[in-house]
């Protein structure tokens, strides 16, 4: 197929992306690992937006609180944005959202039904002639002869062969990387469009602010949100010392201290008298995770554990050059969690608000930016070089690897909370070793054919993000915001900068330029 944008990627972000590239007048396809309007982390959730009214004093008052948090490293001018541009985008789901009353005669929009969400959006981004392509996991990018994205190749699982599209501009919307921690809803996401836009050229940005994990309940991951009141006990019913959600960071380090030592578990007794309804309103799967056991999660006491979000409800991501999300390489676009969020959460990060925002936000500004410049210039014609490498064309002879091992590793020197929480240099320089042999072994011999090809590249993007994580959190030494090392304590003003990450072969992390930071804003 030839097309003048293509959204690599299926969720909130890559919806609005469409809905705004068709609006602009530009031919649009998406490619979906899966089926766009179920996949991703928001179908299963239920996200609040950064919604803050034109009021006067109040966008600038939500500035200033979120700037408290964000350690230096964000820019009021993209706060602004990106709030204006989810208060005059929600309201356009009207038809194809049941919006619900806020009580007081009005309409609430800050909070949508996930999966409710994604499916206006999808009826949304086929009512203005977008091409929807479900089941068509991507592999690899697509450049001209000057090196510029042209399009991307892939494998469509149910009709079980290869895809090729071209395309004047490219974006990638393949949401963050979990490492297959359990997190639902994040099982394909998998740091793909990482891996294709660092082979494209592109640099990464924020990625040692990885450190974020859900409490859930242990045998299935359904966010955070009810047990901000809940009270916590080990298996001896001894309620543990455990701070309050407020200070995020000592609750996270108390609670996988507690983790450590034995099983956990969690009492909503005294949750707030509203939470019960509020739940169930916006976070349905949450509920449906109980009453398949037969439990009452406001009644009995349940088992818990922690599960990693890595970049999902992390910051880092692929590094944005102007405020239409190019990346460095030219007809390449990143939104969402595909992108870094820096630019309006700093060193920190959380659920939903500015989360869900920047991908609404994202989405709509790269959908305009990449429309402009597809009609703008006219596509490749020729031979295009396909860019993947690892998983597809390795670099040795291909032979039978052990994919659960490699991923296994990753998850061992990644989302363990106690390396993740407490980062130092050996514990660093211990999981890059770790590391460094998983992703050699992938380079080497990993290699899929068909449908195995995907679940190979999905094992290559996971072992290269997590060396890109563990690259940048070795360079930044000093501790701000999620990011903690107990071997540099304090925040060192050498480093408000970004710190950009690239490379496949040999990693290489160094600060941004303060320049370049201000040609992005």
């Amino acid at each position: 197929m030839t097309t003048d944008v293509l959204i690599i990627g299926g969720g909130m972000a890559a919806g609005w992306a469409a809905i705004s590239a068709a609006k602009a007048g530009a031919s649009v396809v998406v490619v979906d690992k899966g089926f766009m309007g179920t996949s991703g982390v928001t179908a299963p959730a239920g996200p609040n937006h950064w919604w803050v009214p034109p009021e006067e004093g109040r966008r600038e008052a939500a500035v200033r609180k979120r700037l408290e948090t964000a350690f230096g490293l964000a820019d009021p001018a993209w706060m602004h944005r990106i709030i204006d541009i989810t208060w005059q985008s929600i309201p356009e789901l009207a038809p194809w959202y049941p919006f619900s009353g806020d009580g007081r005669g009005g309409v609430f929009r800050s909070g949508l039904r996930g999966p409710e969400y994604l499916r206006a959006l999808r009826r949304y981004a086929l009512s203005l002639g977008v091409t929807i392509l479900n089941h068509h996991p991507a592999l690899e990018l697509l450049a001209g002869t000057d090196g510029a994205i042209a399009g991307a190749a892939g494998y469509a699982r149910l009709l079980g062969r290869p895809w090729r599209v071209s395309a004047g501009a490219v974006i990638l919307a393949t949401g963050g990387c979990a490492f297959r921690s359990g997190l639902l809803g994040s099982y394909s996401n998998t740091g793909d469009g990482y891996l294709m836009g660092v082979e494209a050229g592109a640099e990464l940005s924020g990625m040692e602010f990885c450190v974020s994990y859900s409490i859930s309940p242990s045998w299935l991951c359904t966010r955070t949100l009810p047990y901000t009141g809940a009270r916590f006990f080990n298996s001896d019913g001894d309620q543990l010392e455990i701070p309050g959600w407020d200070r995020p960071r000592d609750y996270l380090c108390a609670l996988a201290t507690a983790f450590r030592e034995g099983a956990v578990y969690a009492d909503l007794h005294e949750a707030p008298a509203e939470l019960p309804a509020v739940i169930r309103e916006i976070q349905p799967a949450t509920v449906a995770a109980f009453e398949r056991r037969g439990l009452n999660m406001f009644r009995d006491r349940f088992e818990v554990s922690l599960f990693g979000e890595g970049t999902i409800r992390g910051v880092g991501g692929l590094r944005i050059v102007d405020t239409g999300c190019a990346t460095s390489v030219p007809g390449l676009y990143a939104a969402g969690d595909a992108a870094t969020r820096e630019h309006i959460a700093g060193a920190t990060s959380g659920g939903g608000a500015q989360n869900a925002a920047w991908a609404l936000s994202s989405g709509r500004l790269a959908g305009h930016a990449a429309a402009q410049s597809a009609m703008r210039h006219s596509r490749k014609k020729g031979a295009l070089k396909a860019l993947g490498a690892v998983g597809l064309r390795p670099t040795g002879s291909a032979h039978s690897v052990d994919r659960t091992a490699i991923i296994r590793t990753v998850q061992e020197e990644i989302l363990d909370p106690i390396k993740a929480l407490w980062r130092s240099e050996p514990k660093l320089q211990a999981s890059s070793d770790q590391l460094e042999a998983a992703w050699v072994e992938a380079r080497d011999h990993l290699h899929g054919e068909g449908l195995d090809a995907v679940a190979a590249r999905e094992t290559a993007a996971m072992a290269a993000t997590a060396r890109w994580c563990n690259a940048a959190a070795r360079t930044r030494r000093e501790s701000r915001g999620m990011h903690v090392r107990v071997d540099y304590p304090d925040m060192n003003a050498d480093y408000e900068r970004h710190l950009l990450t690239t490379g496949l072969e040999r990693v290489h992390a160094n600060l941004e330029s303060s320049s370049a930071a201000k040609r992005v804003s």
